[in-house]
């Protein structure tokens, strides 16, 4: 497990955690919020901390303690607020999925049983009709766009300042609210569709645990920046980038978007960002193409190698061009919810950026391991934060088993659904899934998904994503799919096949490719190359090219199973 390197403050609850900072970070700014194209609106630690309270009592008001909310929309100051004066106070917050059609969030908030929702402008039109099927529990829209009540639907501001005034008249209800820290307390959807999505229960002592660990591990404090960028729906952004800003007094601003990364780095002046491994792609092709145009590559990659053994902060100083690139403040990247490309990472630190990989799960709140600027290795995902353990079962020959882990920060369990809990929480246990190995010095590296692993007669593993990742370095690229396919004449005998998304202007552009027969040729000499690099039973063996995007899931993971379905249908 990960040695603790700072002092954190205690904390039982979300509610504790506001309660606790609000005097240590009273005047610090919490959100800088864009007002128009150039101005700003900014909110300090102590303003937030009273909108919270002010909300929580008009929701209590309103007949809403010990209820179901949910919350959806995008990444923006309101949301944040609105899950706080739920969870602290009120009732169960149910984060939403903002991606998600009208016919599955319909069916979300049925199966939820919420009583209330906070939204976004663009769901006004779905979430009433909604409200008017007699097969939910739905009574209460609240808009965060609103500034006052009209047509039945309140507004988010207008409660507060509702709130407010109830404060002011004595009311204590939500102030006073005392919390059950091990009760749940946050209901989230899985990805998937939402007849198979489970719904895991968090407490606020789960989330909470997690909070400290973090704390203790990585150096963010009230003198940093967040930008959010990330879902918010999703554990990882509400845990790493909302709540543990929070917590440490830092700043948050808000991403306008893929396109504007680099720009908002800058713009903010953006000091630790947590987010997937294909944003971080693109901020480094991006940099890669900036140092082409002006003649500078070669320059840099001589450098990079003279100072490979250098500290990260020597590096740092050595390429300034390239972090004033990125606003000049950056002090920590983190990349989670997908494997990121070791060669990726490494040139990233390189240059003295510090890019480390987390792992986690919505069932432990989320983060499981991180890596630190003390413990590091590259490839790796680090080693277990400091209040959990982890172990691996059916261990193979290769040293790889699933990953299991325990701590405080394991969820309760999945909601109504003692099947899938039993398979999954056992004793204290947490199976994750995942397959990994863990080295000698406790550092863990991530191997893939247990149900994708493809096993070959000769009883070799194949890790799909671990080949994609070759296969997505391929110039013209967009992302891949491996599978194994049984060939007709010997049906033990499965070889490898690869699905890939193209970029036919990119294709066209580099290969010189126009027709399908060109493509496909230019695509095939590429893959060729790739099984030059791995052993020969994990070659390629078959190519499946198209421009049509690969099923995933609202938080971009490939949906493996109907992806093969796709496939099958179309063979068949």
């Amino acid at each position: 497990m990960s040695k603790k390197l700072y002092e954190t403050i205690e904390i039982t609850d979300l509610k504790d955690m506001l309660n606790k900072t609000k005097d240590i970070y009273a005047d610090k700014i919490a959100y800088k919020v864009r007002d128009g194209k150039d101005g700003y609106i900014t909110f300090t630690h102590k303003q937030v901390r009273k909108m919270v309270d002010s909300l929580g009592t008009a929701l209590i008001d309103m007949g809403l303690k010990g209820k179901r909310i949910a919350v959806i929309g995008e990444n923006r100051y309101e949301w944040e607020i609105a899950y706080l004066s739920i969870v602290c106070g009120t009732g169960i917050v149910v984060p939403l999925d903002k991606s998600l059609p009208e016919n599955e969030l319909e069916s979300l908030i049925e199966r939820s049983e919420v009583e209330a929702i906070f939204y976004s402008q663009k769901y006004e039109e779905a979430l009433t009709k909604i409200k008017y099927n007699e097969n939910n529990k739905l009574k209460h829209l609240i808009s965060m766009d609103n500034t006052e009540h009209a047509s039945g639907i309140y507004s988010e501001q207008e409660l507060i300042q509702k709130g407010e005034n109830l404060i002011a008249q004595g009311n204590r209800e939500f102030i006073d609210a005392k919390i059950d820290s091990e009760k749940m307390a946050i209901m989230l959807f899985t990805s998937g569709t939402t007849s198979s999505s489970k719904v895991v229960s968090l407490s606020h002592k789960n989330i909470c645990s997690n909070l400290m660990d973090i704390g203790s591990i990585l150096d963010i404090t009230s003198e940093d920046t967040l930008l959010s960028i990330l879902p918010i729906h999703h554990v990882f952004e509400c845990t790493v980038g909302f709540l543990f800003s929070l917590y440490k007094g830092a700043t948050t601003v808000f991403c306008d978007g893929l396109k504007h990364v680099i720009d908002n780095l800058k713009e903010y002046k953006v000091s630790v960002m947590a987010c997937v491994p294909g944003i971080y792609e693109r901020i480094f092709d991006i940099i890669r193409k900036g140092l082409e145009k002006q003649g500078k590559l070669e320059e840099i990659l001589r450098r990079e190698e003279e100072l490979r053994n250098h500290t990260m902060e020597e590096k740092r100083k050595a390429f300034p061009e390239i972090h004033e690139m990125l606003g000049g403040n950056i002090k920590l990247f983190i990349s989670g919810a997908a494997a990121l490309d070791r060669k990726i990472e490494e040139r990233y630190r390189l240059l003295g950026l510090n890019l480390v990989q987390g792992y986690g799960l919505t069932e432990t709140s989320p983060v499981v391991a991180v890596g630190t600027n003390e413990e590091y290795r590259l490839g790796s995902i680090g080693k277990v934060v400091p209040s959990m353990e982890a172990k691996l079962v059916d261990v193979n020959q290769e040293g790889i088993g699933e990953l299991v882990v325990k701590g405080p920060n394991i969820a309760l369990g999945y909601y109504q659904d003692e099947v899938a809990t039993k398979e999954a929480f056992q004793g204290e246990w947490f199976y994750t899934g995942d397959l990994a190995k863990i080295d000698e010095d406790g550092y863990i590296y991530i191997c893939g998904r247990k149900k994708s692993v493809i096993v070959l007669k000769n009883g070799k593993n194949i890790f799909p994503e671990e080949m994609e990742v070759l296969v997505n370095k391929i110039e013209g690229v967009k992302e891949s799919f491996i599978f194994g396919k049984q060939l007709s004449e010997d049906k033990e005998n499965i070889k490898i096949h690869v699905k890939v998304v193209y970029d036919k202007e990119i294709v066209k552009n580099v290969y010189k490719a126009e027709t399908e027969e060109e493509i496909y040729k230019a695509i095939l000499e590429k893959i060729k190359e790739v099984n030059e690099q791995m052993p020969k039973y994990k070659a390629i063996r078959g190519l499946i090219l198209t421009e049509e995007p690969l099923i995933k899931t609202t938080t971009n993971k490939i949906k493996r199973q109907a992806n093969l379905d796709a496939i099958y249908e179309l063979n068949h």
